[in-house]
């Protein structure tokens, strides 16, 4: 995001335990699992983006919404559902923003990502009322090009799902003639057909940027999960 970010602190985990063994790599493994399966699944994700003032007030905002479909033949692509609209005042989206939706925002550590990552295990806390494990992420070294996720997971401890993961994309972009900042966000998952899938981003944060700052908030929507090919219902957790 060139021009934004400032997400409440983590909630610290409310005590620590030894975790059970090999805790990292069956957390990859189900969510290798969770990837694999929301593959299947045509969605729409929407997007909104707003840009607001030391009032509180909407002074610019930005909006999409995408079919992610598939074709007769099996091939999954994505279509918009009418033309975006952006009404942005002094932010631009950038192609790391649209990268960081479609892959870090609806993040997944998956196994083939294990190299990738340091893992801190923080302990335990509670979630809906699910026990659940903590982990800390954070990229070993970002290469030219990448974009990684930097923040925590909380896991099930019933079957390993990742429900909810909060934390930021990086790197940030900081030149002398560029600055493009990523805000802290929040993606809460949702049970869908014994897998969870992302369900709702949302990310409230002010972006320190040379000039001034910026308070952006951005909401993210993934509705309406339909496996392809299948005969059988969707159902969601209540």
């Amino acid at each position: 995001m060139i021009a934004l970010a400032c997400l409440a602190p983590l909630r610290a985990p409310l005590y620590a335990m030894d975790p059970p063994p090999d805790l990292a790599k069956r957390v990859a493994h189900r969510e290798s699992e969770t990837a694999e399966e929301r593959r299947q699944y045509a969605y729409t994700q929407s997007v909104r983006l707003q840009e607001i003032d030391g009032h509180g007030s909407q002074t610019g905002d930005y909006r999409e919404v995408r079919e992610v479909i598939f074709s007769p033949t099996g091939d999954r692509t994505e279509r918009f559902s009418g033309q975006p609209v952006s009404r942005l005042k002094n932010l631009v989206m950038t192609p790391e923003d649209f990268a960081d939706i479609r892959n870090i925002q609806p993040f997944a550590m998956t196994e083939d990502q294990l190299r990738i990552y340091q893992i801190e295990y923080k302990g335990e806390e509670q979630i809906d009322d699910r026990d659940c494990w903590v982990l800390a992420i954070r990229p070993r070294q970002i290469l030219s090009g990448q974009r990684l996720f930097d923040g925590m997971l909380w896991i099930r401890q019933d079957d390993f799902s990742v429900i909810r993961s909060a934390g930021k994309a990086v790197p940030e972009i900081i030149t002398t003639k560029q600055e493009n900042l990523f805000p802290r966000f929040t993606t809460i998952r949702k049970l869908v057909n014994g897998f969870w899938f992302p369900a709702v981003t949302s990310a409230d944060d002010t972006l320190y940027f040379r000039g001034a700052p910026i308070r952006e908030k951005l909401l993210i929507r993934y509705d309406d999960y339909r496996k392809f090919g299948s005969d059988t219902t969707v159902t969601f957790e209540k």
